[in-house]
């Protein structure tokens, strides 16, 4: 149902860089890049990230309670993903665990322009 979720950031390259590094472990790279947004994904016929420098060039604000939140395959892929986002400069926001008995294991991480990112599997 989402065809993809929107974050600003401050620069692009870095911005690419972490995201491509980071969502390639689930097959994820570039898709399209047109020059202040680029969408980070495994196909256009996939959901997907992008990344942007605000269309009205003011400083990108991440929001109270917005957050994305990306599928694993399996807890360890979510333990893996989570410790890679916090080496690429991402801080914690939660580490992984299981949120809720035997249905959600998450873990929550911000990157380095403070949008607020997820890991999840269910079941």
């Amino acid at each position: 149902m989402i065809g993809y979720v929107t974050i600003g950031v401050k620069d692009m390259e870095k911005a690419k860089a972490f995201y491509s590094e980071l969502l390639g472990e689930l097959g994820a790279k570039v898709i399209f890049d047109m020059d202040r947004i680029a969408m980070i994904g495994k196909s256009a016929h996939e959901p997907m990230l992008a990344v942007c420098i605000p269309f009205n060039e003011e400083d990108p604000n991440p929001g109270n309670g917005n957050m994305f939140a990306i599928p694993a395959p399996d807890k360890p892929t979510v333990d893996k993903l989570y410790k890679k986002a916090i080496e690429l400069g991402a801080t914690c926001e939660g580490e992984p665990g299981q949120r809720m008995p035997d249905v959600f294991y998450g873990a929550y991480f911000r990157d380095p322009d403070g949008n607020k990112g997820a890991f999840f599997v269910f079941g």
